[in-house]
């Protein structure tokens, strides 16, 4: 390969964290999103990949070796999410094909693979965990599905490989993200802090006293890159967390000692961040006001219906990672520094105070 790539997604949490890693390691990097930020070293694309003859245009005069798949766009049922988000993927891969420049296609989807689509999340037999790669799909329609369906056909098509990444939940840094808990929990635990209200876990008892698993945004990066660099790991489908577990009982107390805050006790009772958070947008802009922070709108910070999800699961979830070690892949990522390096990221940028 020539290191060229083409980040689709750029500018989200796993987006951004590729192309940070990507142009730390000399590849020329174009980055696609609706709406581009800047972003160092990485040159912007706009494009709506709904549109068609649009994505087309855009990727007219672009010769990438790698392709990273990093986005989607949620709908309010699984049947939309599947038609438009495999049109995205069908209208990127297409408007690519003219120059023949492919060489490898990175698509992330995630544990939904294991777990079944918010419609069935966590609902009917599911298979025993930890989870396997080498464990098939579900008998439930999923737009995951939709979007690998998509990439094989391309791939078997063009004549590039190809690699699935399955991540748990992500931590990592965007502003305007649908899923992101780290940020989420930041700005939980600041209003907190405002309003002397409890730092109360809000999910399940399943998810506080059993194991689980996340994924740092930078340690799936590494693997994106491992993946399209690494023979052996084309056409195949790769699990990608952190490398370590641990129960929420614990996590909650570190991410309080962290802002000051004592956790309050947990009683078993699930009282969602949706319900708790509903009323803070006027507390948000006025913390935010007073201490001069970058983002005032609550809900370009947080998203507590996607915590809510993950924290309210009624079973444990732990994921197996088996089969990218045995190939080389071997990087680890303590899940509590994940955390504290992301609040530290988002107070340098005014993000929380």
């Amino acid at each position: 390969m020539s290191k060229s790539a083409l980040v689709v997604g750029a500018s989200g949490i796993v987006g951004s964290a590729t192309a940070d890693l990507l142009t730390a390691n000399g590849w020329t990097v174009h980055g696609l999103a609706r709406r581009p930020v800047e972003q160092p070293g990485v040159r912007p694309v706009a494009a709506d990949l709904q549109d068609a003859a649009g994505t087309a245009d855009a990727l007219r005069d672009l010769t990438p070796d790698a392709v990273f798949i990093t986005t989607w766009a949620r709908q309010a049922t699984e049947a939309e999410n599947i038609r438009v988000n495999a049109a995205m993927v069908r209208n990127l891969l297409d408007g690519l094909r003219p120059a023949g420049s492919v060489r490898h296609v990175a698509l992330v989807t995630g544990l939904k693979h294991y777990l079944g689509p918010f419609e069935a999340y966590g609902k009917g037999t599911l298979p025993e965990t930890p989870f396997r790669e080498s464990q098939g799909r579900l008998d439930v329609a999923n737009f995951y599905y939709a979007q690998e369906d998509e990439v094989f056909a391309a791939a078997r098509r063009d004549g590039f490989a190809w690699s699935v990444h399955r991540p748990h939940t992500v931590i990592g840094k965007a502003v305007g993200n649908a899923m992101n808990m780290g940020t989420t929990l930041a700005v939980y635990a600041t209003l907190c802090r405002e309003t002397g209200r409890p730092f109360r876990f809000p999910g399940s008892a399943a998810q506080w006293n059993g194991l689980t698993d996340m994924t740092d945004a930078r340690q799936l990066a590494r693997q994106l890159l491992w993946a399209t660099t690494t023979p052996d790991a084309f056409n195949e489908a790769f699990n990608i967390v952190n490398g370590d577990v641990f129960r929420w009982k614990w996590m909650w107390a570190r991410i309080a000692e962290w802002f000051g805050l004592e956790p309050a006790p947990f009683d078993g009772t699930v009282l969602p961040l949706e319900e708790q958070m509903r009323d803070d947008a006027p507390v948000w802009r006025r913390i935010a006001e007073r201490e001069g922070l970058a983002e005032a709108d609550l809900d370009r910070l947080a998203s507590p219906w996607h915590t809510d999800a993950d924290l309210g699961r009624p079973i444990e979830v732990v994921t197996d990672m088996g089969k990218s070690r045995r190939l080389g892949f071997l990087d680890y990522q303590p899940t509590d520094d994940a955390f504290f390096d992301l609040f530290e990221r988002l107070r340098a940028d005014r993000l929380i105070p």
